[in-house]
């Protein structure tokens, strides 16, 4: 199973999308173990969305969506609209 997932960082207003087949190891190492750059600066990290798919192929659509222009308005407008009043995001449309 792989697993697409988008951090946000509050203090930072600050967003990090990935993949993995392990999201405790993943997330332990951007919020504490890790050294990445484009995550070390900006801890604490939650996990506000994430999506899991069979095929590592149909996860790395879903990521580089995400990663786009219209991917990135998708996720700002849902943390303005969602994340604030829930605590997550959810149902992503891609395309």
């Amino acid at each position: 199973m792989y697993i697409v997932y988008v951090l946000f960082s509050r203090s930072h207003e600050k967003i990090y999308t990935g993949h993995t087949t392990n999201l405790l190891k993943r997330f332990y190492f951007h919020n504490v173990n890790g050294r990445q750059q484009g995550t070390l600066l900006y801890r604490p990290w939650e996990v506000i969305y994430l999506e899991t798919f069979e095929t590592r192929a149909e996860a790395m659509k879903l990521e580089w969506f995400l990663k786009s222009g219209k991917g990135r308005a998708w996720i700002w407008g849902s943390i303005k609209k969602e994340y604030y009043e829930k605590g997550y995001i959810g149902n992503c449309f891609p395309g």
